[in-house]
């Protein structure tokens, strides 16, 4: 039975069906600390179903149907299946079903103040940034963000304020069940074309969420970005833009210099008037601009612009970041997210700026769909390193209906004139990192599934 819920107070036992996932988990979090009495279950044990368990959440590892029959709520992730054991048992006993999404959009009309930070990329690294400026400022927000972000000691915080910050991911359209009451949206690129098919479509998402905004909210949005600015036409409240590239922006950063880590620091001008200086302690230009959206929003929540300075200097990025986890004999080994082209060339534009010797990539493809309609565009992101290394296709949720593999691309990588390898084996890859990469040589861990586990391999003694 599935259900809108416009009073929480309905219901005493909720239980999340894939709650180890970065929102589910968050979700949980909340509800616990608002007195309910939550229980879970998911696939696997992780960092965030440990994390649970120390809250006092109840959580299984698998299937305990006693907890499904018991809920008055029940709460899933888009990757579960109607054929779900907990599932069948919810439909059979009649229990009110909502989807994730359904109940973050609950969520955000809770909070006076839903601030929701969106776009194809940067969206992890710029909700982190406006929650350490939120939080430098005293305001106690409630926060949930799509990593794990150690100034909070995980990937949310529950607050005691109206303030709601929060990672809304376009997905299967999803951010378009939120409320919010101001939004950020870095970028509107092609991605997730297993739903969208075409990127009108995206476009055309996006325009929808924009029109979501209030009178009195705002939409702070990258004027470097043509399809961004496109979202004016939609926007009831205020439309503030940044920008690099675009002098024409309200916010825009100058003098853009990098020291010998790579991390940028550059002068702000606010409608052509220099405003602040800041200095950050990530790498990458994209980071520059990622500044520049959590600096237009958190000024127009009048934070004064020192406290936004400080919190800024205090970010030395989310997990799986362009993150350090250590060096071999050496050699530095960083692991990054990054699962799409234009994020590939972004981190690997900020790699550049770093002081190093030769680079290694170790790439794990992320999902079948997205290599076979973005390979070419993969290969080419690929071509800035030295040495490249191709693993399996993380399929996700996906079959391989694709007829594409990671040979494919890697044998794109040698069309456009680049050697590249491909490796299935992650002890196989280890062993050939260890044999050839030199000291002062780099090594990025890349993609959004299994990969993150080579590069711990790779700095044990």
């Amino acid at each position: 039975m599935k259900v809108k819920i416009n009073n929480l107070d309905n219901y005493k036992n909720v239980h999340l069906i894939g709650i180890g996932g970065v929102s589910m988990s968050a979700i949980a979090e909340t509800l616990h600390s608002w007195g309910f009495n939550v229980t879970g279950s998911d696939a696997h044990q992780s960092e965030f179903t440990n994390k649970l368990v120390n809250s006092g959440i109840r959580v299984t590892i698998g299937h305990d149907l006693t907890n499904s029959r018991n809920a008055d709520l029940i709460i899933y992730s888009a990757a579960i299946k109607d054929t779900d054991p907990e599932m069948v048992i919810a439909r059979q006993s009649n229990i009110p079903l909502v989807t994730r999404g359904e109940f973050v959009g609950y969520l955000t009309r809770r909070y006076k103040e839903s601030i929701c930070v969106s776009g194809t990329h940067g969206k992890t690294t710029t909700t982190s940034m406006v929650s350490l400026c939120f939080l430098e400022a005293g305001l106690d927000p409630t926060i949930q963000v799509g990593a794990m972000l150690k100034q909070i000691g995980g990937n949310y915080t529950v607050g005691n304020s109206d303030y709601f910050i929060l990672e809304a991911c376009e997905y299967m359209e999803n951010f378009l069940r939120f409320s919010p009451k101001a939004e950020i949206v870095l970028n509107i690129d092609n991605d997730h074309l297993d739903y969208f098919k075409t990127f009108d479509n995206i476009k055309n998402a996006f325009s929808k969420y924009a029109t979501l905004i209030p009178e009195d909210g705002a939409l702070i949005t990258n004027a470097d970005d043509s399809n961004c600015l496109a979202l004016r036409e939609h926007v009831k409240g205020k439309f503030i833009t940044y920008g690099i590239q675009n002098e024409c922006a309200n916010y825009v950063a100058k003098n853009i210099r990098h020291n010998h880590l790579g991390f940028s620091e550059f002068d702000v001008f606010c409608n052509s008037k220099f405003y602040m200086h800041v200095r950050l302690s990530v790498a990458g230009k994209h980071n520059v601009s990622n500044a520049l959206a959590c600096i237009a929003l958190c000024s127009y929540y009048c934070i004064d612009k020192n406290v936004i300075a400080t919190a800024l200097s205090k970010f030395t990025g989310a997990a799986r970041r362009l993150e350090y986890l250590g060096g071999y004999h050496g050699v530095s080994v960083y692991d990054d997210y990054g699962h799409h082209p234009t994020e590939i060339v972004a981190v690997s534009n900020a790699i550049m700026d770093k002081r190093f010797n030769q680079s290694w990539v170790i790439f794990q493809p992320h999902t079948y769909s997205r290599t076979r309609n973005l390979l070419d565009d993969f290969a080419k992101a690929l071509l800035k390193f030295d040495h490249i290394i191709v693993t399996d296709i993380y399929a996700a949720r996906e079959q391989n209906t694709y007829n594409i593999s990671s040979q494919d691309l890697v044998n794109r990588i040698k069309d456009f004139g680049k050697d590249a390898l491909y490796i299935r084996d992650f002890d196989d890859i280890v062993s050939h990192i260890k044999a050839n990469a030199k000291t002062n040589d780099l090594v990025l861990t890349l993609g959004a599934g299994t990969v993150t586990e080579i590069g711990p391999m790779i700095i044990k003694p």
